[in-house]
């Protein structure tokens, strides 16, 4: 049985082990694979095909005739073409669930870098300016207080319901939105509201929900003129929630204070994307997920779902 792996850098930079596919057939591990010739090539007559974000075309199926399985070491499955996966018999399965804690914890990251500019204080003490202050402390930003503020949550599933969790412990109210909703969460701290609420009422607005076509661009310029002036916004779900023209207008007018993003629109971030230089615009390059103890995750559920597919009963499968 042979298995390759076309892109493992990203979830194993050299801290995690391979050892778990080993077992379980020939193992092929690329750091990257970039172009579809070279994928092809490298596939050959292996059976088994573990991605995270290199495309499996239909030509790559058609021409690697002997794929039978694709792991996808994500969620999101976008880069397999699934109709001639579909077509030619291939079962893809995902990871639906493995950074939970890790993609809540970044966000409240995002949120306490944007409220005290720990990293450009720290580097300001570093190159002497407190030595030389002639007061007993500096601060070059308005600093915030979180306790009391309304956190408005777009999304309240797993990876809300982290944020909100979190966010309640530091003292805010949770304002959640979303098309389930479960009233055994509901307390003095959490309540469901409309979207119009959330806009209309939240300090912070963090955004937890998947990319659907009623989410697109659902952070446009007529929803940020329903928010509060000095709103803050939090995106570490998917980057085409947000019309970023219509945020950097705003940060540069002040309506929204800041934002706070570890995802963009095109990724990785192309040199022309407005929120390079847009004012009080914190962007992190997509790594949510990526704490170790996530990736260790994630690599232990894709090795389970080879060997579902090896038994005959595949787990996580992606239907269309």
């Amino acid at each position: 049985m042979e298995i390759v792996v076309l892109d493992g850098y990203t979830e194993n930079p050299g801290d995690l082990s391979w050892e778990g596919l080993e077992r379980l057939g020939k193992l092929s591990v690329y750091d990257r694979t970039t172009e579809e010739q070279e994928a092809i090539r490298r596939i050959g007559k292996a059976e088994i095909v573990i991605v995270n974000k290199t495309p499996v075309t239909r030509r790559i199926l058609e021409t690697c005739g002997k794929i039978r399985y694709i792991g996808v070491m994500a969620t999101g499955y976008n880069v397999i073409d699934m109709e001639a996966a579909y077509e030619k018999g291939v079962i893809v399965s995902n990871i639906p669930s493995y950074g939970t804690d890790a993609v809540g914890q970044f966000a409240i990251a995002l949120l306490l870098e944007i409220c005290h500019h720990i990293g450009h204080h720290s580097d300001a003490v570093k190159a002497g300016r407190w030595q030389n202050c002639p007061d007993w402390c500096f601060w070059d930003y308005p600093l915030i207080e979180l306790a009391g503020k309304n956190m408005g949550i777009l999304g309240y599933g797993r990876i809300g319901q982290t944020t909100g969790r979190i966010a309640q412990a530091l003292g805010m109210k949770v304002l959640a939105y979303d098309t389930y909703q479960n009233s055994k969460l509901e307390c003095e701290t959490l309540r469901y509201v409309s979207q119009e609420e959330l806009f209309r009422e939240s300090d912070v607005i963090a955004l937890h929900c998947p990319l659907f076509p009623s989410t697109e661009g659902i952070i446009n310029k007529d929803n940020i003129a329903k928010m509060k002036d000095g709103v803050i916004i939090l995106n570490n779900s998917r980057g085409q929630l947000i019309v970023e023209k219509d945020l950097r207008k705003a940060l540069g007018s002040g309506k929204v204070a800041a934002a706070g993003l570890d995802v963009v629109s095109a990724e990785p971030i192309r040199a022309d994307n407005p929120l390079l230089d847009a004012p009080n615009c914190f962007i992190t390059p997509h790594i949510s997920w990526a704490s170790r103890e996530s990736r260790q995750r994630l690599m232990d559920i894709a090795v389970r779902n080879v060997e579902a597919y090896l038994s005959g009963n595949p787990e996580n499968v992606v239907r269309l």
